[in-house]
């Protein structure tokens, strides 16, 4: 999920990319604010939708002063053309995540560029107006309500739109800075944005995340109220990761019963997400009631896809991560993945890596022995791993129409190739593969 968070990120750091309009200035945002409110306690006046946008754009307007001239992508020789007397302190440098960030504090808001001397990030420091956006929701909501005619309702939408979108730039904003529990409110909040009439769009993936950082805080009680609404909805996220830190939370609370049911439940749509898949072997091994039961489910998952190659490949996966690992049974899972759909090369790649990591085992093992004849048995069956390991990877560049996954296998091909390279049939496999793998 954690990908999930950053690859959402790197989405809406750009959504507003390019130069904007020039801002009101904080009092006079704030005059426009007041005066905006007035109007709506006029009874006469207060009965008009227009009135209520015009105080929901008052308060987007004092969200936007706050956060002041700059734009997404900005550099500084730029931003002291369009602040004008706005001057900002140069604070030095800052690092964020392992990236170094330029800091500029104005008045108002933060400024942070990038390496490349852009403007990546504003973070209001001093709002205009306190939850102004917030604010400018309840106004649009409450348009919308006077507005039974619905003839604004296409500028309620944009409105509404806005608002979101500045609730998940100022969620990334916390999240970058290390703040997870702020980023789950606006999280929270871009989810309720995208939920009012008239647009009553759900926001699963800020459902998601509000509920992903809290966790990250250790807000158990936020997260399962997040996770459960996500599953309620019938998102689950990336593999099945919702029904993976459910059944987390419910082991922190002690309901073990509740806890595997959510795994039980998750494997049977996600069958090979490794969180799930990590956490149903774990459970079983711990319960003392061994896997049975998750062969069972495996079972179940094979009856309803029998030509489904991946529930081998699962299967195959399960039994190598056992406590001793089943190398013959995970084998023949394997093989049968491969039966199922010649075309699918993850039973090849099981094979090949285990035989592969085998391999750098027994290697490693074999520079600690002192005694020569252990030490011969075992170089021995580290050349006999390494060069089962080739057959398996060989049929992967062969099949697979993946070109990361061939470059990948490649460099294990070479890797294994070198070892015999004094016969020239694997110094002429160990030259192609090592092209392959440099991507020629």
């Amino acid at each position: 999920m954690k990908r999930i968070i950053l690859a959402i990120a790197l989405l809406a750091a750009f959504q507003f990319a390019g130069a904007q309009q020039a801002v009101k200035t904080p009092d006079s945002a704030k005059a426009q604010v007041q005066s905006a409110k007035a109007a709506t306690e006029n009874p006469k006046k207060a009965a008009n939708p227009v009135t209520w946008i015009k105080l929901g754009q008052a308060y987007c307007d004092a969200y936007n002063a706050a956060q002041g001239n700059g734009w997404i992508g900005a550099t500084k020789p730029e931003l002291q053309i369009v602040m004008g007397k706005v001057k900002g302190e140069d604070a030095g440098a800052v690092e964020i995540s392992g990236s170094v960030f330029a800091l500029m504090h104005y008045p108002t808001a933060d400024y942070y560029f990038n390496p490349n001397g852009q403007l990546q990030m504003i973070v209001i420091t001093k709002p205009v107006i306190e939850d102004a956006l917030q604010l400018a929701l309840d106004a649009y909501k409450m348009a919308y309500e006077k507005d039974v005619n619905h003839k604004k309702t296409k500028d309620i939408i944009a409105a509404e739109e806005i608002i979101q979108q500045h609730f998940v730039d100022d969620a990334y904003n916390a999240y970058t800075l290390g703040d997870f529990a702020l980023a789950s409110k606006y999280f929270e909040l871009a989810a309720e944005a995208s939920a009012a009439e008239p647009k009553a769009a759900i926001d699963s993936n800020s459902i998601y995340n509000a509920g992903l950082t809290a966790w990250m805080v250790n807000d158990i009680d936020r997260s399962k109220v997040m996770f459960d609404r996500c599953a309620e909805l019938g998102y689950y996220a990336e593999d099945g990761e919702v029904f993976a830190k459910l059944s987390e939370i419910a082991d922190k609370k002690g309901d073990k019963e509740a806890s595997v049911k959510y795994l039980e439940d998750g494997f049977v749509m996600f069958p090979k997400s490794q969180s799930i898949l990590v956490g149903l072997i774990n459970y079983y091994i711990t319960a003392g009631t061994g896997t049975d039961r998750l062969f069972e489910l495996l079972d179940v998952a094979k009856q309803n896809e029998p030509t489904n190659a991946s529930l081998w490949y699962v299967e195959g996966d399960i039994r190598l991560k056992m406590d001793p690992p089943q190398v013959e049974e995970a084998f023949a899972a394997y093989d049968k993945c491969s039966e199922i759909n010649p075309e699918y090369e993850f039973g090849y790649i099981g094979k090949g890596v285990y035989l592969y990591n085998r391999a750098v085992d027994l290697q490693e093992k074999a520079s600690y022995e002192m005694d020569d004849t252990k030490y011969m048995a075992l170089v021995s069956e580290f050349e006999e791993n390494l060069k089962a390991c080739i057959i398996p990877f060989e049929k992967v560049v062969e099949i697979t129409k993946d070109n990361s996954i061939r470059t990948s296998v490649a460099e294990y091909l070479k890797n294994a190739c070198f070892r015999f390279r004094t016969d020239p049939e694997y110094q002429a496999k160990y030259e192609k593969y090592s092209a392959i793998a440099a991507g020629n």
